[in-house]
């Protein structure tokens, strides 16, 4: 007997599974989980199922019997064109970057590398290459292959990288954070020209997540609770006076006027809310209040939203259209609402999320032109 699932085009068909289909499983299991190199190319394990929520279909993009996830949420995953991404999985054995094709399914490792930390892949602007973190160094890595993965930064002795690392708008510099006992330090990396690294600010708080605007020279980063900003030159260091309570997933918009993010009201009976700050005039701005959102995302020109809601009651994904401030849920996620970190497909047609719900992370992915206008990506 069968069990009916949905499927349709590539997509995977679940059957009841025999004795003899688990002794086969079992070694295909085994094969799967030896280390495999780069350039190692795996077939689809796309498969898709209607939402118990919504009954609208979800696409799981990465099976649970192995771990998948993407990258930071202000970091590069998605190709300017829409069509494939840039993720972590332990597929192959060992957590490595993959190139996920977001048309038919296939994965490609695009690293062998040791210590790779998933959370630091970040594609460079030009789509060309990436850079990520594997032990006390930080390397670069042509997406296309056909040429070593080039160390373009290690660790001093004493010192440790502090959370993540990003790559900023015009490509020229990677960004991230150290910490030696109870100081911290943002350095510079350059990416093109001659090598080096500078200390951009030196202090005893923690620092950590910078974040390079766009269009100017400074830098957004988390100092404890607190949100700061300073110029790439070390001026300037200032802490945001964002509004009162605890700040989620903040990150600048694609003009990088304002910074998006999500606040926490100190009265819990309060709904957690979107917001815009504007640090040129320090003006703060309620966007509006959401379904108690932990984690969110922004199309291009940040008129619809999309976020994970944490209560517990609904654990779900949802829209939110700025004008009228509207929502619409999408799906269960049913994973910790803070790391599921839905985000938008450049060209808005797409919202990709990370759950945990059917065993290891994996990645989803729900078709959403009917809901949202297309926008034109850069690049």
């Amino acid at each position: 007997m069968r069990t009916p699932t949905v499927a349709g085009g590539r997509y995977a068909i679940i059957s009841v599974v025999t004795r003899r289909t688990m002794l086969f499983a079992g070694a295909t299991v085994s094969r799967l989980f030896a280390a495999t190199d780069r350039g190692t190319t795996f077939p689809s394990d796309s498969g898709r199922y209607p939402d118990p929520l919504t009954s609208i279909d979800v696409y799981r993009l990465t099976k649970p019997e192995y771990s998948t996830s993407m990258t930071a949420y202000y970091n590069r995953g998605i190709a300017h064109n829409s069509s494939w991404m840039l993720c972590c999985s332990d597929r192959g054995g060992s957590p490595q970057a993959f190139h996920l094709d977001l048309k038919n399914g296939e994965m490609k490792q695009l690293t062998q590398a040791e210590g790779l930390d998933g959370a630091t892949l970040t594609l460079t602007p030009d789509n060309r290459s990436f850079c990520y973190a594997a032990g006390r160094s930080v390397w670069m890595a042509p997406v296309g292959g056909g040429s070593r993965d080039r160390e373009i930064y290690k660790i001093a002795e004493g010192w440790e990288r502090a959370g993540g690392i990003s790559v900023g708008p015009d490509g020229t510099h990677l960004t991230l954070a150290e910490r030696k006992g109870e100081t911290s330090r943002l350095r510079m990396v350059a990416l093109l020209g001659p090598a080096g690294a500078r200390t951009v600010i030196e202090g005893p708080a923690a620092m950590t997540d910078p974040i390079p605007r766009p269009m100017r020279a400074q830098i957004l980063y988390r100092q404890g609770d607190e949100v700061c900003m300073v110029n790439m030159d070390g001026t300037q260091n200032r802490r945001l006076k964002l509004a009162a309570g605890g700040v989620g997933t903040p990150n600048w918009s694609t003009d990088g006027r304002t910074i998006l993010y999500l606040n926490f009201p100190e009265d819990k009976t309060q709904l957690n809310n979107l917001r815009e700050f504007t640090p040129d005039t320090g003006t703060d701005k309620a966007i509006g209040k959401t379904s108690q959102f932990a984690s969110f995302g922004a199309n291009r020109d940040a008129s619809v939203f999309v976020g994970a809601s944490r209560n517990n009651a609904s654990p779900a994904v949802l829209l939110f259209v700025r004008a009228g401030h509207g929502e619409r849920t999408l799906c269960e996620h049913k994973s910790r609402a803070e790391w599921v970190a839905p985000v938008f497909s450049p060209d808005s047609q797409r919202i990709y999320f990370q759950s945990d719900r059917h065993g290891k992370p994996a990645i989803y992915c729900m078709h959403i032109e009917k809901l949202v206008e297309k926008t034109e990506s850069a690049g």
